[in-house]
């Protein structure tokens, strides 16, 4: 197998970063950028709740996902009419993973919507605007004057993704959109910062996988997760 993009090992994240407060207009708001790709994640609180939960004194957290025209090139049309399949398939997960570490009758009856708008793609667009969004809500609720995270806080962990694959026979960590596009095996992991699965999405695309492949893959992103845990707590710090 060639080497990887920017000389990077097999077990390597792409070089990850955190802008908190990137846009004044949301309550919380965080520009994440995972190598080449970069995405927006902003957070929103309202009372406007959905209308089966109102009145039962829970709160509920929900995602939006889109690529920007200037995303990808070529240009990628948008969604006028009506969301297409991926995209909604994208902010269903980001809203169950966030939805995982939130005490929905802490948070009360509100309404946090996040919204993730991927600004450059080059693969992992999904797992970032997980590890974003995660930030975009703790600062959401930490402007609500009713939460504290030395009190009453609605948080009850925090939640982490990262993609891996197996490319040319070889398992590899976060993977770039050309790594993706020629991987035999795609997978997904979501997890919370204490080390517990969320979701796993795993893929034969050109091939099968057997369990010791699986487990390889599901090592590397354990191990993934944790260092982005790390560098999400050290952004909070």
């Amino acid at each position: 197998m060639p080497p990887r993009n920017a000389g990077r090992a097999a077990d390597e994240l792409r070089t990850v970063s955190f802008e908190r407060g990137f846009y004044a207009n949301a309550a919380g708001s965080v520009l994440v950028r995972s190598g080449d790709t970069v995405v927006l994640c902003t957070a929103s609180v309202s009372d406007d709740l959905p209308p089966w939960l109102a009145g039962k004194g829970k709160g509920w957290v929900t995602a939006e996902y889109n690529m920007l025209p200037g995303s990808t090139s070529p240009r990628k049309q948008r969604d006028r009419k009506k969301v297409d399949g991926r995209t909604t398939e994208i902010q269903r997960l980001i809203g169950r993973s966030l939805r995982a570490i939130v005490d929905q009758k802490v948070l009360g009856e509100l309404a946090v919507t996040v919204d993730c708008d991927v600004l450059k793609a080059d693969g992992g667009t999904r797992t970032a605007s997980i590890t974003g969004a995660y930030l975009a809500l703790h600062d959401a609720l930490a402007a609500c004057e009713e939460f504290s995270p030395a009190g009453r806080w609605p948080l009850t962990d925090s939640v982490a993704a990262v993609s891996a694959g197996i490319v040319a026979g070889e398992t590899l960590l976060d993977l770039d959109y050309s790594e993706d596009s020629t991987a035999e095996v795609d997978m997904n992991v979501i997890m919370t910062g204490s080390g517990k699965f969320i979701e796993v999405q795993g893929t034969g695309e050109g091939g099968t996988f057997d369990a010791a492949q699986l487990q390889s893959l599901l090592a590397v992103c354990s191990k993934g997760i944790q260092e982005l845990t790390d560098k999400q707590k050290a952004a909070l710090a």
